[in-house]
């Protein structure tokens, strides 16, 4: 059984004389382990896709299966928990809050996860494990900066520990290189290889060549449709 089980998935916006197809009948399947990457230009679907698969967003027609469960059937409540805890992303722009630390901005996946279940962190076993995470993208000794004080990547690395902290099996990046230069794009992209090797499934949206050729697999997608 694949992770990951996409059967003509389509999203369509608007209404029946204004419509937009973003996804069409797009099929896809990924297994546990991989490091796939997901290539196309801009306006292609790349992002649409990355919602669906995140759980962000519902197709409008198909059916999505993750670790056999039919996702697109189940409510918002049953969406935002297996989001949460199946999935950790890493986004181009890092979404980083920058008022508050980059200790506390990576705890905040464990605060929201305290009040969806029963069995709650205490304040400092979250704090423990934000810092673990920090120290193993190389951030032990920045946590009481503002992501202000951080270079772009020590920022996507603040992203990367953000992901990891809920111990996620998913990571979701998109254009995770985008906003750097090559140097610490190469940096970034041998931290997820690594994080694949120790078992993580690793997905990058890209429009880069160079960063899909690096993927065990690259699937293709312009107009809203896989090509290959």
């Amino acid at each position: 059984m694949s992770l990951i089980d996409i059967k003509n998935i389509n999203k369509i916006y608007g209404d029946k004389d204004n419509e937009f197809s973003a996804l069409k009948n797009v099929n896809m399947k990924i297994n546990e382990g991989e490091m796939i990457a997901i290539i196309g230009p801009s306006g292609s679907g790349k992002s649409t896709l990355l919602n669906i698969l995140g759980c962000i967003d519902t197709p409008s027609k198909g059916e999505y299966f993750l670790k056999g469960e039919l996702i697109n059937k189940l409510n918002s409540k049953q969406l935002a928990k297996i989001r949460n805890e199946s999935f950790g992303f890493i986004l181009q722009n890092f979404s980083l809050l920058s008022e508050y630390t980059i200790l506390e901005n990576v705890e905040f996946p464990l605060i929201y996860r305290n009040k969806l279940e029963k069995n709650k962190l205490s304040k400092k076993e979250i704090r423990e494990k934000a810092f673990k995470a920090l120290e193993d993208v190389g951030l032990a000794a920045h946590i009481k900066k503002t992501p202000s004080k951080l270079s772009g990547g020590q920022q996507q690395r603040v992203a990367v520990a953000r992901a990891l902290i809920g111990e996620c099996p998913i990571l979701l990046a998109d254009e995770p290189t985008g906003a750097l230069d090559q140097k610490t794009g190469q940096e970034l992209l041998k931290i997820f290889k690594d994080l694949n090797k120790q078992g993580k499934t690793v997905i990058i949206i890209t429009h880069d060549e160079k960063v899909a050729k690096q993927c065990d697999r690259v699937l293709k997608i312009i107009d809203g449709e896989i090509i290959n």
